[in-house]
């Protein structure tokens, strides 16, 4: 980290990126989960500091409509913004956060995923070394147990790491059954440039959006190209009890609060 707030990948020119963690108190699934304690932390402490370690992103900011949430933050030391409560999902708060810090890079980090390490921030923002990269996400192998999952998201890209499609399907499809094991599972981490941020809260919701229930698919109908990069691990998503279990008791195998 430089000591303007920007940073340096590879090749690519000094820029500013922010990183944004959209966190939602009422999520639908797991109520309050962003709060909830993990391994005697809440759960968007551990997202932050995370992001925070990585050192390739300044600020780190928590952009949340909740004030008990923004409480927790200042407790905390961990920088906030609030967002309107009208904000119809993650990408909508980032870009309200957009409009209050400058940056060239935003930084789309869930808030509910507790288990996330800084090393998935370089390959990430690595992309971006590429002036054709407009939005950048992260995959890994898909693990056997969740090739049929609907909710393993899976991607299939070109050559060069753009996104042809992403489905909650089992893509591509191994019609002759030959035993295809090479699926990989999106992580719903995003990096954008500016430009493109603002464009994706401008465009309409299209007709592959709604079908698959997956946002990132409105970049695509639109001719915005998502280039993938590999992740060093797979993540927890915190949706369930079972889910919080899961992830408290890799946190605490980990032993990486500090």
């Amino acid at each position: 980290m430089t000591p303007s707030g920007s940073c340096k990948l590879g090749s690519m020119s000094t820029f500013r990126i922010a990183g944004v963690i959209p966190a939602r108190l009422h999520s639908t699934r797991l109520s309050r989960k962003v709060l909830r304690t993990i391994a005697g932390r809440p759960m968007v402490e551990w997202v932050w500091r995370a992001a925070q370690s990585s050192g390739l992103m300044d600020p780190v900011v928590v952009a949340t409509d909740s004030d008990e949430v923004a409480e927790a933050c200042r407790a905390r030391s961990i920088p906030s913004v609030m967002t309107s409560p009208d904000c119809p999902s993650g990408s909508d708060r980032v870009r309200e956060v957009a409009r209050q810090i400058e940056a060239e890079i935003y930084v789309n980090i869930q808030g509910d995923e507790p288990t996330l390490t800084f090393d998935f921030f370089p390959p990430l923002l690595g992309l971006f070394a590429r002036p054709e990269v407009e939005v950048s996400t992260l995959a890994i192998l898909c693990p056997p147990e969740e090739f049929a999952n609907p909710n393993a998201v899976k991607v299939v890209t070109a050559l060069d790491g753009r996104a042809l499609y992403f489905s909650r399907a089992t893509i591509p499809f191994d019609r002759d059954q030959v035993g295809f094991t090479g699926y990989r599972k999106h992580l719903g981490i995003y990096a954008y440039r500016k430009a493109a941020l603002e464009r994706f809260s401008e465009l309409p919701t299209g007709i592959l959006e709604p079908v698959e229930r997956l946002e990132q698919l409105r970049l695509l109908e639109n001719g915005i190209g998502i280039y993938v990069a590999d992740a060093p691990h797979d993540t927890i998503g915190v949706d369930t009890e079972e889910d919080l279990a899961r992830a408290e008791a890799l946190l605490q195998h980990m032993s990486i609060g500090i």
